[in-house]
Parts: C-alpha cells; sequence; structure tokens
C-alpha cells in the first residue's frame, strides 16, 4: 500500500501488540462537531482467564489516542487526537465472536469537564475564545481574527458565560457565524483551536472526476439541494445605548462569505424566504453579524456525498479544505468544502466516506441535455 496510519497512545506510538489485535479503526472529523475515534478488537481469554483488552490500561479512561493518516510522498495528516472516554462489551458464549468497541471523543471534551458561570467585560469574541485556547494550551489559528465581534462593554451587554468552556464557544460561533472546533495538523499533541467563518477563497486541494478513465477517484457520488432556508433576514432590535425608539437595524441579503459557483440560493430558487432577527446586541454591527450568521448556516444548500479509497485518491481528505469536482454536469460542477469525513481504516484499507458542502450552484445548461446524462458528458 501507498497509504498507511499511525496509531498513539499517551504521546507514542502504539506497540505492536495493540496494532495486531486491532481489528478496525473509524474517525469522525466534522466541520461543526467534535471529533470522534472508535476501535474494534476482538476478545478473548488470557492466561490468567481473564478478557483481552477489557482492563487494558492502554485502553482506560482519558487515555490520549491520535491517528496518523499517511500518504507516500506528502506530510502526515494528524486526522484525530482525543481521549478515550467510554467502552462497548459485546460477549458471546464461549467468547467466540466476542468484541470490544473504544471510543474517544477530540481535545474538545476536556472543554466540558467544568461548567461555570464566568463574566467577560470590554472583550470581544474572538479574543475570549483566544483566552480559553490558551488555558487548554492550544493556539489560535489565525484566521480567528476575522469578522471579530463589537467589545462587550460594561455599560451596555456584558458578556456572560453559564456552562462549559465548550457550550460557550460552541455559542458564540453560532451567532458570529463561525465555526468552533479543535484540529491538530500534521503532529499528535499540536493543536490549533477554531473560531473562524469557513475559509471558501483558496484552491481546491485536489480534483474529482467521475469520467476519467485512468484517474477516476471515486466509484460514485449523490448529490441533493435543499432551498427551504431563508436567503434574507429582517433584523431590528432596541439598544441600551441609544434611546432612538426605532432602535437598530440590520437587514441581510448577503451571508459575506464569497459563493462557490454562481447561482446562491436565492437566485437559485427564484423566489426569496425571509426570516425575522431579535437579538440582544449593543449596535447595528453586531446586529448585523447575528443576521450574516443566520444566512451562512442556511447558505449551505448543496450537499454532495461519496466514498473513496485513500490508496487510489493518494490525498487525506481534511474537513475545511476545498475539492473540485469535475463532469458532473453544469449545475453541480465546481468547488466544494470539505464538511465531514468518516475514516474507515483495516490492515489493507482505508476508505473515506464524505459530505462535501456548497453555497452556491452553477450557471444554468446553455443547451439541450441529449438525454439523462447528457449533462454528466
Amino acid at each position: 500500500m501507498s497509504s498507511s496510519y499511525q496509531l498513539w497512545v499517551d504521546g507514542q506510538p502504539a506497540d505492536a501488540d495493540l496494532i495486531a489485535n486491532l481489528a478496525s479503526l473509524e474517525v469522525e472529523e466534522n466541520f461543526d462537531l467534535p471529533g470522534a475515534v472508535q476501535l474494534h478488537f476482538p476478545v478473548t481469554r488470557t492466561e490468567k482467564s481473564d478478557l483481552s483488552f477489557v482492563s487494558d490500561g492502554r485502553l482506560k479512561p482519558f487515555v490520549n489516542l491520535a491517528v496518523v493518516a499517511t500518504v507516500v510522498g506528502k506530510a502526515d495528516e494528524c486526522i484525530f487526537d482525543g481521549y478515550v472516554l467510554a467502552h462497548k462489551l459485546h460477549l458471546q458464549r464461549g467468547v467466540t465472536d466476542s468484541k470490544l468497541e473504544v471510543w474517544g471523543k477530540d481535545a474538545s471534551w476536556l472543554m466540558n469537564l467544568e461548567e461555570k458561570t464566568r463574566e467577560w467585560v470590554d472583550v470581544t469574541d474572538t479574543s475570549v475564545a483566544s483566552t480559553v485556547f490558551g488555558e487548554y494550551g492550544m493556539d489560535p489559528a489565525p484566521d480567528n481574527t476575522q469578522d471579530d465581534s463589537p467589545t462587550h462593554a460594561e455599560s451596555g451587554h456584558s458578556l456572560m458565560q453559564r456552562g462549559s468552556d465548550s457550550q460557550f464557544l460552541k455559542r458564540l460561533a453560532t451567532a458570529n457565524g463561525k465555526i468552533f472546533r479543535i484540529a491538530c495538523a500534521d503532529k499528535p499533541g499540536k493543536r490549533s483551536g477554531y473560531f473562524a467563518r469557513p475559509k471558501l477563497d483558496g484552491e481546491a486541494v485536489l480534483t474529482l472526476s467521475l469520467n476519467d478513465p485512468d484517474h477516476w477517484m471515486v466509484d460514485a457520488l449523490d448529490f441533493d439541494w435543499d432551498v427551504m432556508g431563508p436567503s434574507a433576514v429582517k433584523a431590528s432590535q432596541a439598544l441600551f445605548t441609544d434611546s432612538d425608539p426605532n432602535g437598530a437595524s440590520a437587514d441581510a441579503a448577503d451571508s459575506g462569505l464569497a459563493t462557490l459557483a454562481d447561482r446562491n440560493l436565492a437566485a437559485f430558487a427564484g423566489k426569496s424566504m425571509s426570516a425575522m432577527l431579535t437579538a440582544p446586541v449593543d449596535d447595528a454591527g453586531e446586529l448585523k453579524l447575528r443576521a450574516q450568521a443566520l444566512l451562512r448556516d442556511a447558505g449551505w444548500f448543496v450537499r454532495c456525498e461519496g466514498e473513496a479509497d485513500l490508496a487510489r485518491m493518494q490525498q487525506v481528505l481534511r474537513v475545511g479544505t476545498l475539492v473540485q469536482i469535475e463532469g458532473v454536469g453544469a449545475l453541480n460542477t465546481g468547488k466544494y468544502l470539505v464538511w465531514s469525513v468518516r475514516h474507515t481504516i483495516q490492515a489493507d484499507s482505508h476508505k473515506m466516506k464524505f459530505v462535501f458542502v456548497r453555497n452556491a450552484v452553477g450557471p444554468e445548461p446553455s443547451g439541450g441535455g441529449g438525454g439523462l446524462l447528457g449533462g454528466l458528458l
């Protein structure tokens, strides 16, 4: 194989015994959910009449697990870095076909160990996120400072935290139209905290084609679109800092994100659906951020799903990167954002089941389709 993986346990490469007995390994990397890992072990009787791996110290609570995927000639990709949180044991008579599933979440789980009540004053949402990341030894991602909120001053609305740090940052990110997640790039233990909007202006990391006879990477792709989300927001709110009875207004028909094709949700649907928004804010600028956040969430109206073999693709799909899809008709051809990847790793294979999303579609076809498959050629 030209691709492989490494399993790390508490900062060290897993020993040969653990790797040899690992039946399969699954990793879920998601843009707006914590990463997850699941390891599958067959269970047998040991020489001491105990059950193998069930009480193994290498798999005890809060052991640090990391998974690094490798492709020959390319940089390592750390697709999971987190902690063991649960076991699921299935036993059958005589232990035949008995198995143990070991499950864990990424390092963001450390932010759930304590619920807090904390007031933040004279800070922006990004500076709050940076402070919290620093408390866990994580580096803020460089793009976090874009689209920052206004300062939460004591004269208006201070920022109150009631809940764990993870819950708090998730709520702030949603209000700002940003993504909160913890990830590692290439090395276990080197973690970055993301509190940033999706980056849509970069280059695609690879191109997928269904029709290339020599360089195809997937057997099938499934596309769907849904135009039931709002494409405009009417936002208004009275302000503590302004006596104007009309308050502030911040109507929005643009999410503030670049589009990945020519026609956004409103242009494709042909009809505009409006939502009303009120939120406790201190100025019109903050209200505009809330309105754009609502549109960003609704704007991912196109999805593409499929599965690829890493040995054939020769590229580890990473959440938050862009891919180009070719040869799937004028509507669906173009760039997509990698939203989630589920890795299933066995001794002789590494499959990646993926979800790509898009906030726009391509132009209308200029001529006759030539039948059902005419637009795919």
